[in-house]
């Protein structure tokens, strides 16, 4: 089988799993490109993307542009002669980039195209109570996430899985699918499709910190879906009133159940034994938590710390 020479452009963890198949595959990762190093925490410790960590270790040219329209980066890339460029959860890309290998520019993106175009389809895929989701690789073209696709794999969701477990398997996914299209098109094996037209396609728009509140108005299945298509990350979150102070808490899963309280949604009853939440239709379990300031940890604990429950209600 024809081996193919290729650039690689990503970032994270999401993106190191579809690097790492490739180089382990008979293609030829020539350069990868991937952010600048950041200086992030209290000691400003520099970071490097899973990526570039990759890279490094195995030996592959690095390149880390502040700007994608750079002339001498764009020239280094030239040189290199690549037949095709990958892209996973990367950065915009100007035309003069996406259009400089001879195959073209492809990307893996983690749904099922046309739904769920945008910078978070895994979150919203939980979050909407979808029962699948997939992976599908297409060519880049200048709007985001419309170009002609190449190939596509169902994935089922499976019941209570929450947005970090989909991630991981989808991440998994993906790799084996980036692969397969760099065969195909090695071969010349693959039919590139104009995505299909939908009449309102299913968005997935960057999220975020004011989009990650729970509303305890709504039903409770809908809560349920939100807080798992929000965990482990941005993680969805509700304020605690704790006498006079308000302080953030993430909710990262719980459980709930349908019953005809008649109180108020947004009410709780707390106590050593229990933490109960009452939405539009039930009451909601919170399992896994995080008060602001403190670690994450499970209900038990969490309710240990309180010697006193009396002054606690949601903000």
């Amino acid at each position: 089988m024809k081996s193919l020479k290729v650039v690689f452009l990503g970032t994270p963890e999401f993106a190191k799993t579809s690097l790492e198949a490739i180089h382990q595959s008979h293609h030829q990762v020539v350069g990868v490109v991937t952010v600048a190093d950041k200086a992030s925490g209290r000691g400003q410790k520099i970071h490097q993307s899973p990526v570039k960590i990759y890279a490094e270790e195995n030996n592959i040219p690095v390149f880390q542009p502040e700007k994608l329209r750079n002339p001498e980066f764009l020239e280094e890339l030239r040189k290199l002669d690549a037949d095709v460029f990958v892209v996973v959860a990367f950065r915009m890309m100007p035309k003069v980039l996406f259009e400089m290998p001879k195959m073209g520019t492809f990307n893996l993106h983690a749904s099922l195209l046309p739904d769920y175009r945008g910078a978070a389809p895994i979150n919203y895929a939980v979050i909407n109570g979808e029962e699948k989701t997939g992976a599908t690789t297409f060519f880049i073209n200048e709007k985001i996430d419309e170009g002609n696709i190449l190939l596509q794999q169902e994935m089922e969701i499976l019941p209570d899985e929450n947005a970090g477990s989909l991630h991981d398997r989808l991440m998994e996914m993906g790799s084996g699918l980036v692969v397969k299209t760099l065969d195909g098109l090695a071969e010349n094996a693959i039919e590139e499709k104009p995505q299909p037209h939908v009449e309102h396609p299913k968005n997935a728009y960057k999220i975020f910190k004011e989009d990650t509140r729970i509303n305890w108005e709504q039903p409770s299945k809908t809560i349920h879906q939100f807080i798992l298509g929000m965990s482990p990350y941005p993680a969805a979150f509700t304020t605690l009133k704790i006498d006079n102070e308000e302080k953030g808490l993430k909710i990262f899963g719980g459980k709930f159940e349908l019953s005809d309280h008649g109180k108020p949604a947004g009410s709780l009853d707390i106590s050593k034994n229990e933490f109960k939440i009452y939405t539009q239709d039930g009451i909601y379990y919170p399992l896994e938590l995080q008060l602001e300031g403190k670690k994450r940890m499970l209900v038990k604990d969490f309710l240990n710390g309180f010697r006193n429950f009396d002054g606690i209600a949601l903000a």
